[in-house]
């Protein structure tokens, strides 16, 4: 069967965010900025905001945890516009050629924070562009859990296996996998370029 329905993650993909760009400038460092994202406020940490959770109670919990670090913990909120870097070229150059191509229902599925998607949407407006954004903070569910591609499958009426996803990062991609959605690990864009190509027949310029 063909595919008719490629669905996009944002962040890596087509959006460039790391909190190391905010904290690069609060400590005036990198390595210093890394080693804050690597131990105190991890990927792991964020992760909670992207299932739903507010990040004011989420910093609450992480400064009683790490009181050294109160003050510069207490700026991930205000601090997290900063920690955007714009769009991604290549992923965006995949996205607009299958536009223009029309032949593709596109969908978004993002690990995303309900409080800062609202901010997304205004600064990217391609967001606004998809024909339907999935975002986990606002469905309190996030990547790689089952239920928050099930909750794609039945909001938007697509088809398991008339459907691709593109991730870029790798548990995702099994999740998406394993729910019979075709799924490709974005590392190389040039490799997600072919993959798709093989997918779907359409050839990118």
């Amino acid at each position: 069967m063909s595919i008719k329905n490629i669905i996009f993650d944002f962040g890596g993909v087509l959006i460039d965010w790391n909190p190391r760009y905010f904290y690069r400038e609060v400590f005036g460092d990198w390595n210093k900025a890394d080693a804050f994202i690597n131990n105190i406020c991890t990927n792991d940490w964020n992760a909670q905001m992207d299932a739903g959770r507010t990040f004011a109670e989420c910093i609450k919990e992480k400064q009683a945890e790490h009181p050294e670090y109160a003050e510069e913990i207490g700026l991930y909120y205000e601090g997290w516009p900063k920690m955007l870097n714009g769009t991604i070229p290549e992923g965006m150059d995949i996205l607009r050629q299958l536009q223009e191509c029309g032949r593709f229902n596109l969908y978004g599925l993002t690990n995303w924070s309900h409080e800062t998607i609202g901010y997304a949407r205004e600064h990217f407006p391609f967001i606004n562009e998809f024909k339907d954004v999935i975002v986990s903070g606002e469905e309190k569910m996030r990547k790689p859990e089952p239920l928050i591609f099930e909750r794609l499958i039945h909001r938007t009426g697509i088809v398991a296996r008339e459907s691709v996803f593109i991730d870029d990062t790798l548990r995702n991609v099994k999740a998406s996998r394993a729910m019979g959605i075709a799924a490709i690990h974005c590392t190389d864009f040039n490799q997600v370029k072919a993959e798709l190509t093989a997918l779907t027949g359409f050839k990118f310029s």
